[in-house]
């Protein structure tokens, strides 16, 4: 599984931002794609992911202010992002997961700045 993100980069506070990814390789079945961040010196943590049947969950940091959607014809996921904050301000990570399994599939990483 390839994953192909796009996107990020320098917004100041209040604004947004539209993150993309595509999926390519050996991609059928029921998944989940969506999207982690890691801050400097910090763990990796969850924005928002949407399964194949279009379930979403999202961070509560994030919730009213981010949106997951998926093309699933695409293979394509994006991360629409408003009102944007000086703590969103991360490297983001496109996701994949075959639907069961625990192996974790990344794309290379944007960041995403925003500046107060």
């Amino acid at each position: 599984v390839q994953l192909q993100a796009s996107g990020g980069g320098l917004v100041q506070a209040g604004g947004s931002l539209r993150l993309s990814c595509a999926a390519s390789g050996s991609i059928s079945g029921d998944n989940i794609m969506g999207w982690y961040r890691q801050l400097l010196g910090k763990q990796r943590e969850l924005v928002a992911i949407s399964s194949s049947g279009d379930a979403t969950n999202y961070a509560d940091s994030v919730k009213g202010r981010f949106t997951i959607s998926r093309d699933n014809t695409k293979k394509t996921v994006s991360l629409q992002m408003d009102s944007l904050k000086p703590e969103d301000t991360a490297v983001y990570y496109c996701t994949w997961r075959r639907w069961g399994t625990t192996t974790y599939y990344w794309g290379q990483g944007t960041l995403v700045t925003v500046s107060s």
